[in-house]
Parts: structure tokens; C-alpha cells; sequence
């Protein structure tokens, strides 16, 4: 049967509970997105928090008076927003990815404003991201972050929270190696077409130097990519898998990192 009595020093534990929460929600991938209202995520932080009342453990405060407590409070923040973080960095792989197919193949000035990731992507960078994302989606990827979260306060207990910044360096360098790694997988193919028709444009020319090859090569290039794109579609799911992968990989080296 739940209990939901509070006295004040359990209300302190329940407010640690809710800053890790809404400071994970705002910053993980598909929750903390700028089209889901901000009311949306503070009542689901707040329902979630109210579960985990009751779930997670509480340890021996470590923290004497009010500035303690502040100092508790926004380490709980850093480590919701951390682990969230580690989630989100992940779907930079497929814009990294569609940046090099753009730039090779004479798209790299056209962008659009991704309003989820509050900057400029370009065409292939935003179609990749949102194919991903929905990809993630129906792989369960807003269960598994629930269940990380939620998982967290197991093993970083509640108010105890001990940021090891060298593991959280060697963390990002870890991401770092892996974007470049997963993003020319994804490039590869485009990047492989693209050098052998440059082999034949170049091969034209001197057949046949009175053609500019410089406007055609402008166009098929164009062509060449997108007939690639379109063949290679169906390697989406597998790239989303490793995505997948990538972001349960950082989430566990950035848990690591903070107890």
C-alpha cells in the first residue's frame, strides 16, 4: 500500500527525487524535444517522482543546513542533466553523418533550422535525424530511458552524488571516437559512389575537354547521392541499432562517472 504522508525531511527527499528527474527529462533525446510543452514534462517529472518516492532508496543525508541542501540540489541537477546528456549527444551521430553526404555531394550550404537541436542542420543531416529518431522510437527508446533513470537512483544513491571528472573525460573522448567511427559507416557508401563517379567526370574531361564537366558533375552529383540515399534506406535500422547501442553505452559510462 503506498504512503504518500510527507513531513519535511521526507519532502527534502521527494525535491532531490524531482531536480534529477526534470533535469533528465529536459535534456534526454524524444522528452526533452522543444515540440512537447513545457507543462508536459513537469507534470510527467512530477508523476514519475511520485512512483519513485516509494522505490528508491534513502540514504544518511550528507548535508548541514540550507546551503547544504542547495549544494545537494544542484548536484542532483547535474547528474539528471549528465545522464541526460549522454543520451542526447548520441543523435549527433546521424547529423555528423549527413553533413559529410551534403558536403560531397554540393548541399552543404543548403541548412534548415532543427528546432530540436536549437541550431542549423543540413538536408540530409534533418531527414537522417528524424528518421532515426522515429526508428528509436518504435525500438522502445523512451522505455529503456525511463528505466535508466529510474535505475540511477539505485546506483547513484539520492544526495550522494560523487563526479569522478576524469571518467566523465574519458567519457566524452569515448563518444567522440565512436561518432567519427559510426558517422563515415553511414557516409560510406555515398562517399565511395561519389569518388568513382569523380574517377569518371575526370576521365571525360580529357575525352572530352570541350564538355564543362564542372556543371555537369554539379548535377549528377546531386543525383548520384540521392539515388545512393535511396538504396541505402533500408540500412537505416541497423544504424539506428548502433545509435541504440551508442546511447545505452554512454548512459552506463556517464552513470559511472558520478558515484
Amino acid at each position: 500500500m503506498l504512503s504518500y504522508s510527507f513531513t519535511l525531511e521526507n519532502f527534502e527527499y521527494w525535491l532531490l527525487i524531482l531536480v534529477r528527474l526534470a533535469s533528465f527529462f529536459v535534456a534526454a533525446p524524444f522528452f526533452g524535444q522543444r515540440g512537447i510543452p513545457n507543462r508536459t514534462k513537469i507534470g510527467f517529472a512530477l508523476f514519475i517522482s511520485f512512483l519513485m518516492y516509494n522505490i528508491a532508496e534513502r540514504p544518511e543525508p550528507n548535508y548541514v543546513g540550507v546551503v547544504g541542501y542547495g549544494v545537494v540540489v544542484l548536484s542532483e541537477g547535474i547528474t539528471g542533466l549528465l545522464l541526460g546528456l549522454a543520451a542526447n549527444i548520441c543523435n549527433s551521430i546521424v547529423l555528423f553523418a549527413g553533413s559529410l553526404i551534403d558536403m560531397d555531394i554540393g548541399l552543404s550550404m543548403a541548412t534548415l533550422f532543427n528546432p530540436d537541436m536549437g541550431s542549423e542542420s543540413t538536408i540530409t543531416g534533418s531527414l537522417y535525424y528524424y528518421m532515426v529518431l522515429l526508428l528509436l522510437m518504435a525500438s522502445g527508446i523512451h522505455e529503456y530511458l525511463i528505466r535508466a533513470i529510474a535505475d540511477s537512483f539505485t546506483v547513484i544513491p539520492t544526495g550522494h552524488t560523487l563526479f569522478q571528472w576524469e571518467h566523465l573525460m574519458d567519457s566524452m573522448l569515448t563518444y567522440f571516437k565512436d561518432l567519427f567511427v559510426l558517422g563515415f559507416r553511414i557516409f560510406l557508401p555515398v562517399f565511395a559512389c561519389i569518388m568513382i563517379l569523380n574517377c569518371v567526370l575526370g576521365v571525360m574531361a580529357k575525352v572530352a575537354p570541350q564538355m564543362n564537366m564542372f556543371a555537369v558533375g554539379m548535377q549528377l552529383k546531386i543525383i548520384v547521392g540521392y539515388l545512393v540515399l535511396l538504396f541505402t534506406v533500408l540500412v537505416l535500422p541497423n544504424a539506428a541499432d548502433k545509435i541504440f547501442a551508442e546511447i545505452r553505452k554512454m548512459v552506463v559510462f556517464f552513470a559511472e562517472g558520478m558515484y
